[in-house]
C-alpha cells in the first residue's frame, strides 16, 4: 500500500551521524516543520550496488543543501557496521567521507511500515513461523514534505540502482508546485515551463511545447 498522501511513520532509532558519531534516538520528527527529506532504504552495509548509491547522494549533498533538503539513509545493519563501514576508506570497500545520516533498522520495523521489507514472516506446513524471503529492505526511496507527509515514492528490487538526479527533479517540481500553483508535465525541469492544471492550460502548453 503506498504511502503517498499519507503521515511518513516516525520512528526512534540509533543512527551514524556526522560519519563518525553514533546518537541513539535518532528521529525525523527533527525536520517536521523545517526541511523536507529525501529517506532511502538501501539493503546492506559493505555490498556492491549500496555504496556507488550512498556515496552519488554525498557528492550530490550540496545540491539538496541548497534547496533545504535533508538526506537521511537506512538499512537493517547495526549502527555498529555502519559506523565501521563510513570508517573505512573507499580503496578498501568502504564509504568514508559520507556525512549525512545513516539509521540502524536492526527491528525492521521501520522498513515494515515503510512497505520495503523484501520477506514476511508466515507459518509453514508445520505450522513453525518462518521468515520468507530476504530480512533485508528493497531499495525505497522516499520524498518527504516539511508536513510530514509522503510526496513521492519509489521502490526498487535489490539488484536496481536509483539515478540520484532524478531526486533532485522531483525536489524541484514540488518547490515549483508549491511557489507557483501549477503542474509540472512529464520531463519537467527546473526553469522550464509548467501548466495550470486547466483544459486550457494543457491546451497551451501542449501547443508551445
Amino acid at each position: 500500500m503506498s504511502l503517498v498522501g499519507k503521515k511518513a511513520p516516525l520512528f526512534k532509532a540509533p543512527a551514524v551521524v556526522n560519519g563518525n558519531q553514533i546518537v541513539e534516538d535518532f528521529s525525523l520528527e527533527q525536520y517536521i516543520g523545517k526541511k523536507e527529506v529525501i529517506f532511502f532504504f538501501y539493503p546492506k552495509d559493505f555490498t556492491f550496488v549500496c555504496p556507488t548509491e550512498i556515496i552519488a547522494f554525498q557528492s550530490k549533498l550540496e545540491e539538496f543543501e541548497k534547496r533545504d533538503v535533508a538526506v537521511v539513509g537506512i538499512s537493517t545493519d547495526t549502527e555498529e557496521t555502519h559506523l565501521a563501514w563510513l570508517t573505512t576508506p573507499r580503496t578498501k570497500g568502504g564509504i568514508e567521507g559520507v556525512t549525512y545520516p545513516l539509521v540502524a533498522d536492526t527491528t525492521k520495523t521501520i522498513a515494515t511500515n515503510y512497505g520495503v521489507l523484501a520477506g514476511d514472516w508466515e507459518y509453514n506446513d508445520e505450522d513453525l513461523l518462518t521468515f520468507q524471503g530476504a530480512a533485508i529492505a528493497f531499495r525505497g526511496t522516499f520524498l518527504i514534505d516539511k508536513k510530514g507527509v509522503v510526496r513521492h515514492e519509489t521502490i526498487n528490487d535489490l539488484p536496481l540502482g536509483r539515478n540520484i538526479d532524478e531526486m533532485i527533479r522531483l525536489i524541484d517540481s514540488l518547490h515549483h508546485v508549491e511557489a507557483h500553483g501549477e503542474v509540472c508535465p512529464a520531463n519537467w525541469q527546473k526553469g522550464e515551463d509548467a501548466m495550470l492544471a486547466t483544459r486550457e492550460g494543457i491546451a497551451n502548453y501542449l501547443s508551445n511545447n
